[in-house]
């Protein structure tokens, strides 16, 4: 009998191994499907077959790159989570070692784009942890494959990584970089300072005059690269990214996370004032007001080069995190006011649920998708007046369990 069962558990393993080798034979055929289909495209956009071909050949699917594509940190943590980790002790101890490194390299990048070298240094800590990351393999990848499976496995990101997929096609066609060494992260984004293809095909530079624009392997190149990226998307030199304040009491809290800016000017006649009690240096400046973790947490006013910061990567979290990062490298305190960490985070479905609990008591009329906007916080927003608390349009864990109760 025992040998019986031995006989039919080992069978049942032998049938688990033959299907799992089965679906993976039927994914990879898909994806040279897929493969050959995307060829045509990338011929018409110039590629030489020749190259596609072997690019291409015996690639598979890379299977860590969806599910690093559904947990991006600056979207699913807590703002100070996030913040804990993007401005570590390591990561100010490393940065203070690579400023003195490449210190000359930084001010000849500064002096050339105008764009702070503690701003620029940020980049590179946050995207590479100034380079620490290429020695951890479980987190860079193959750029092409990264993208390919992308374009064949993510329906949202599909026609991103094409087009980025065809830029990296044609980096590798210009003679830029090898294929081995085109390495980055799950979404694409190459080198020190994480570059897009696309973005690298436009805005990358030599500055070390080899004559290749290698942010790969030349970390001046690297970061001269993001200088010039960031010059040319706006930004103003000799100026920062915003500034922490203090709100006054019975302040109107409609007024944060809209888009609209005021002169700096215009929000101290409201009564705000820099969270250190300096003065701001130029009044006619155009800022916004932004609250990530509602009243209780730090405000800020984010002028012209936190939204330069952003093309880089559209989240107010990242950008908070390199502005913030770049003060403390050079020499700027913490912030004041401390987050609210009794809050806990909402996952994704209570988000929702957020959502659906103000639509069903007639303050939402937008859609359940767990998507906090504008829409959803000025629901909040009503919500929270007609119980007589501060409106801020934060949705916490203790918001949501006021909705649960609720008659």
């Amino acid at each position: 009998m025992l040998r019986t069962r031995r006989f039919y558990r080992l069978l049942g393993c032998g049938v688990l191994l033959v299907l799992l080798g089965v679906q993976g034979a039927v994914a990879d055929a898909g994806f040279q499907r897929w493969v050959r289909g995307f060829k045509a495209e990338a011929v018409r956009a110039g590629i030489s077959a020749r190259l596609y071909d072997q690019v291409f050949q015996g690639m598979k699917p890379d299977p860590t790159v969806i599910p690093k594509a559904s947990n991006q940190p600056e979207f699913t943590r807590a703002i100070w989570q996030y913040m804990d980790s993007a401005v570590s002790e390591r990561r100010l101890a490393d940065g203070h070692k690579a400023l003195e490194e490449w210190e000359r390299w930084l001010d000849r990048i500064e002096g050339q784009y105008g764009v702070s070298k503690h701003v620029v240094l940020a980049v590179w800590g946050m995207e590479s942890a100034y380079g620490q990351i290429f020695g951890n393999q479980r987190l860079i990848k193959n750029t092409v494959q990264a993208l390919a499976t992308l374009a064949y496995e993510d329906p949202k990101r599909k026609d991103y990584a094409r087009k980025q997929l065809i830029g990296a096609l044609k980096i590798l066609q210009n003679g830029d970089i090898e294929l081995a060494q085109m390495r980055g992260s799950w979404a694409g984004a190459m080198g020190h300072t994480q570059f897009i293809p696309t973005t690298y095909l436009a805005y990358a530079v030599d500055a070390t005059g080899d004559g290749k624009r290698d942010i790969w392997n030349s970390v001046p190149d690297a970061l001269a690269s993001t200088a010039a990226y960031l010059k040319t998307m706006g930004w103003e030199s000799g100026k920062t990214w915003g500034y922490e304040v203090r709100l006054p009491k019975g302040f109107d809290y409609r007024l944060a996370g809209s888009k609209r800016k005021r002169s700096l000017a215009a929000w101290q006649k409201m009564g705000v004032r820099r969270a250190n009690g300096w003065e701001f240096p130029r009044a006619q400046d155009q800022a916004r007001l932004y609250l990530p973790a509602g009243a209780q947490g730090p405000a800020f006013l984010l002028l012209k080069n936190f939204d330069v910061i952003k093309r880089y990567n559209n989240a107010d979290s990242y950008a908070l995190a390199i502005g913030h990062l770049s003060d403390r490298l050079l020499g700027v305190e913490g912030f004041v006011q401390d987050w609210p960490r009794h809050l806990r985070p909402l996952s994704f479905s209570e988000r929702k649920e957020i959502q659906s609990l103000l639509k069903k008591r007639g303050y939402y009329a937008g859609k359940i998708d767990g998507k906090l906007g504008a829409q959803s916080r000025a629901a909040l927003r009503a919500y929270q007046i007609r119980r007589g608390e501060v409106s801020d349009g934060y949705a916490s864990s203790l918001v949501l369990e006021q909705l649960r109760s609720a008659h």
